[in-house]
């Protein structure tokens, strides 16, 4: 059997968002779900709702793929397989939020890369609704596009670096999902295409812009024209005057003229003719139905960070009927600039506020924190008057938290209560700290006033000095607030804590908490006024009790009947008739009634019916491959020189002259000698010179036949290399010219040297 509260699915979930709200809620959570199974479903799901960091989905993955089992953070030691995907996707299906802050070093960056690398589905998280994404790098801004998906409603990014990539990311935005919350906060400016990208999101309902450049007039224009944008947060520090009416330059107002009110005339006759323009326009704006121009006029939240000044002509420019308002001003601001923007708040949105909430600036609280921190002495008070706010009858919530201007009087709580009379909250600088020379000036007397005016306060924290001067108070009931619930005072100042409880239980008997600052390592910590209020809360509740028990009393006596006796009583009544005469004459009374017809104003948008057909005007292109090789031939031709073969007679021509000293005989005789010696003269001559002859020729061949072998070789590689042609040449393309080779100049001038220089040899 289920418990009652699960049965009632919307009930159950709102016990369990206040518990998980409540101190050290997310432990008790856990523990709740782990108690019984109908409770685990539903508490898994709150818990895993809102997650600070990526370090519990990363926890979710085996103990064995991590790097350090104790610390996820670090990554993982090798990639996951589809089983160990189970758990992270089915605890995943429960995120709704995610936040993720590059410079924290709780996540390794290496995780992104193998879950975008090795995850099994396209979305891990995929029905995650707001992704708040804090970067520095251009990796970082990359990591992001992991839990893009349909289902993304809210995209909070925070780049505090220039990253050029950024245009591109916005692109891949705008093509992924269809936001309906965009906020953007950096140091740097704008993209230049910024409104160009984001133009294409028209179901933008809150859109915050902190950058240079969030004041130009594209920006204002591309914001004006979100039919569905309803909160607004802008940044106007730094900016002049000029720069923030520049926001409203290119903005055409809602319920301008269009060119169907203009009049046809040329202008030529118009003195002639009668202009009823203005008369039409009063007609219209008695009956009501006069259409004014207006900007943002479906805008309900605004938020507005700046000097004083800048937000009062910012404001000047709105016409819509505000609920919730937010300005971050700078602390103190110019009294002449409040007293403008007080007024402006009132005349604008006097009707339609519900909220108002006043903070300071970051430069303004760093300022108050380095004075508190040093020895400058005490920190200054300035006095923020609040008689300017002449009119808020629909303001509930009024919180002004400012560290300068934190004085405030009891005639200030006074011009609340007439100008707030249903405020339900009030905080006025509960967390001010005041020297001990001169302390807050709000008293219980204040405070007596608030709650005579304000009859739905629940809630009131401020800074005051409980002592009591006067017993005006407790002699009006009309000062107890039945509604008063809570009370938070701060530092505030108790000397009789006696005094104080009485006073307290006649203002507000039915208050049920009190709060005061306790922490004894506090800044402003006075032991003496902690001690005092601790008495206060505890004698508090009794005196309630006696005081609620002393009215039903004196209400039970106010209404008890009075006595009653029954007594006769003579009602004789002696008639005395007598006759009068009454003249009627009717009174006539003469009215004139001025009727003026009933004037409806209507446009007709007659808009021709436009059909978008989209043509393929590609021309067509085919792509065909075509050789365009340049055709080379290749003939190998041979380039061996004609080699001839000549004999060369090589013998040394040479004469031999025999003289001879033989004694001359006579004839007979000579002629007998000379028949046998003859031969023998003649052989020994031939001998030695066919002998030198054939030593040349050896010479000769030893020195040019070895330089003849190489040349021939080298042609006959070089032709043999010719004659192999390549694939797609034709042979018959291509003629070379050649050229006589050295070698064949060599072989020649060999042979003409061995033409020329051999002599010739006579036998």
């Amino acid at each position: 059997m289920f418990p009652t509260i699960l049965r009632d699915p919307d009930a159950a979930k709102k016990l369990f968002e206040t518990i998980i709200d409540s101190p050290n809620g997310r432990r008790s959570m856990s523990r709740l779900a782990r108690t019984c199974r109908a409770m685990c479903e539903p508490a898994l799901n709150v818990l895993w709702r809102e997650l600070d960091s990526l370090l519990p989905i990363i926890s979710l993955f085996p103990n064995t793929l991590m790097k350090r089992a104790r610390r996820p953070g670090l990554g993982l030691a090798k990639a996951p397989n589809a089983e160990d995907w189970s758990r992270v996707l089915a605890y995943g299906e429960r995120v709704r939020r995610i936040a993720y802050i590059e410079s924290s070093p709780s996540v390794s960056p290496s995780i992104f890369a193998i879950i975008a690398e090795n995850r099994p589905v396209q979305y891990i998280l995929p029905h995650l609704q707001q992704l708040i994404w804090r970067v520095d790098t251009a990796a970082g801004l990359q990591r992001c596009t992991i839990f893009l998906n349909p289902e993304l409603q809210s995209l909070v990014l925070e780049v505090s670096t220039r990253i050029p990539q950024l245009a591109t990311f916005l692109a891949e935005v705008c093509s992924t999902t269809q936001l309906s919350s965009f906020s953007f906060t950096s140091p740097t400016s704008l993209p230049d295409t910024f409104t160009d990208i984001l133009r294409s999101h028209n179901t933008l309902e809150k859109l915050v812009l902190v950058a240079p450049g969030a004041l130009s007039s594209s920006v204002g224009q591309w914001a004006a024209s979100l039919p569905m944008l309803r909160v607004l947060e802008l940044d106007l520090t730094g900016r002049s005057v000029i720069a923030v009416e520049g926001f409203f330059d290119d903005i055409v107002a809602s319920g301008a003229s269009t060119p169907s009110d203009a009049s046809s005339d040329s202008g030529v006759f118009s003195g002639d003719e009668i202009d009823f323009t203005e008369i039409r326009k009063s007609s219209l704006r008695l009956t009501g139905d006069l259409r004014s121009g207006g900007v943002f006029t479906d805008l309900r939240q605004l938020s507005l960070t700046g000097e004083v000044a800048n937000i009062a002509v910012f404001l000047k420019h709105l016409t819509s009927n505000l609920t919730h308002l937010e300005l971050v001003i700078e602390d103190p601001p110019d009294m002449a600039d409040w007293q403008d923007l007080s007024g402006l708040i009132c005349e604008r949105f006097s009707k339609s506020l519900l909220s108002l909430r006043i903070n300071a600036t970051g430069s303004s609280r760093f300022n108050e924190l380095v004075r508190s921190t040093s020895r400058g002495g005490d920190p200054p008070c300035r006095h923020l008057p609040l008689q300017h706010f002449t009119s808020l009858p629909s303001l509930l919530r009024l919180e002004i938290d400012l560290p300068e201007s934190v004085l405030f009087y009891d005639s200030d709580l006074q011009a609340v209560a007439q100008a707030c009379p249903n405020i339900e909250t009030l905080r006025l600088c509960p967390m001010a700290r005041f020297p001990a020379s001169s302390g807050p000036s709000l008293t219980l007397e204040g405070v007596a006033v608030l709650t005579q005016g304000c009859k739905r306060l629940q809630t009131l924290a401020l800074v005051l000095d409980a002592h009591t001067e006067s017993e005006e108070a407790f002699n009006s009931l009309d000062v107890s607030s039945r509604s008063l619930l809570r009370l938070h005072v701060g530092h505030s100042v108790v000397n009789d804590s006696l005094q104080t409880t009485i006073l307290l239980s006649h203002l507000a008997p039915y208050l049920e908490t009190i709060k005061w600052f306790h922490e004894k390592n506090r800044p402003g910590y006075v032991e003496a006024n902690a001690t005092g209020w601790q008495k206060v809360s505890d004698w508090l509740p009794h005196m309630q009790g006696m005081r609620l028990m002393e009215r039903a009393r004196v209400v039970h006596l106010a209404t008890q009947k009075p006595e009653t006796r029954d007594q006769s009583v003579d009602a004789t009544v002696t008639r005395i008739t007598a006759d009068k005469s009454l003249q009627a004459k009717p009174r006539l009374v003469q009215r004139y009634v001025q009727v003026s017809p009933k004037l409806v104003d209507r446009s007709t948008e007659a808009k021709p019916e436009l059909v978008s057909m989209s043509i393929d005007a590609t021309p067509s292109i085919m792509d065909t491959s075509v050789d365009a090789t340049p055709a080379v031939s290749h003939q190998s031709v041979s380039v061996r020189p004609n080699m001839v073969s000549t004999e060369v007679d090589a013998s040394v021509h040479t004469e031999t002259k025999a003289i001879s000293a033989i004694q001359a005989l006579p004839f007979e005789e000579s002629n007998s000698v000379n028949n046998y010696a003859d031969p023998f003269y003649a052989f020994p001559s031939v001998i030695p010179a066919v002998l030198v002859g054939l030593l040349t020729f050896a010479c000769r061949i030893l020195t040019s036949y070895p330089l003849t072998i190489p040349m021939h070789m080298l042609d006959k590689s070089l032709s043999i290399l010719h004659a192999q042609p390549k694939e797609g040449d034709d042979s018959s393309s291509e003629k070379h010219e050649l050229r006589p080779s050295s070698a064949h100049s060599v072989s020649s001038s060999t042979s003409e040297l061995l033409d020329h220089d051999i002599p010739p040899v006579c036998l």
